[in-house]
């Protein structure tokens, strides 16, 4: 008997809720279901869910600090289902320690998508160590080797820029806000304006991408931040 995935979806609509446990439950997936914040947070510690859905808006606490307080005890992957659709609400989400957010309404494609991403990063970022190598399409990057190419043709980067394609590499599918890419690259004490770190991505995409202006490998979620494509199965 395989085991299946489990998905706590806390959402107090009860209609979005039954729609969703359909859809996973249609595609074998264990669906439970909570309808407050304290709940949610009482099957995530009891469940230990492989994935998490949450609705920001609901009826006992924020969202966002759901996202906290499960941040303490656990690293579940969050996908975010909201119908806020400012750019402030995401990326306090992200930087909250969400892994993904979906605006509502959604389709059922696009919600299994994130789900398959989340899982997919979720077991393999544990496990990815310094030696291990990126792929997707053309692209490669050796860690250990700390060697970018395309098509078998080196890419040569400097420090920084090698730093910032790696760090986005290893989480590839998920989107890191602005100010989690400049903590990580330039510490906690520096300027978060964005304009170095727009400055190094533009040339970053001069050298990695045929059309800088429509990028295939690390796209950007206007106002958020950027996501690198998903490697290769």
């Amino acid at each position: 008997m395989n085991h299946k995935l489990t998905v706590v979806i806390i959402e107090d609509e009860k209609n979005i809720c039954a729609f969703i446990e359909t859809t996973l439950a249609n595609h074998d997936y264990k669906a439970i279901s909570a309808y407050t914040a304290k709940d949610g947070i009482s099957c995530i510690a009891s469940n230990c869910p492989d994935v998490v859905l949450l609705d920001l808006g609901l009826p006992d606490m924020d969202g966002i600090q759901v996202i906290r307080e499960v941040r303490e005890f656990s690293s579940v992957p969050i996908l975010v289902i909201s119908a806020r659709t400012e750019e402030s609400e995401k990326v306090n989400a992200l930087d909250a320690g969400a892994d993904d957010y979906i605006t509502k309404p959604f389709g059922t494609s696009e919600l299994l998508a994130r789900i398959r991403t989340a899982l997919r990063h979720s077991q393999t970022s544990s496990s990815r160590g310094s030696g291990s190598v990126y792929r997707s399409g053309d692209l490669e990057i050796d860690f250990d080797k700390r060697l970018v190419t395309i098509g078998g043709q080196e890419i040569h980067l400097t420090q920084i820029e090698y730093k910032l394609v790696s760090l986005l590499a290893l989480n590839a599918g998920r989107v890191l806000t602005y100010d989690f890419i400049i903590n990580h690259i330039w510490g906690p004490y520096a300027d978060s304006n964005n304009q170095i770190l727009r400055v190094n991505m533009a040339h970053i995409r001069r050298k990695m991408e045929e059309n800088p202006a429509d990028p295939k490998y690390i796209s950007t979620e206007i106002g958020v931040g950027y996501r690198m494509r998903e490697p290769d199965a």
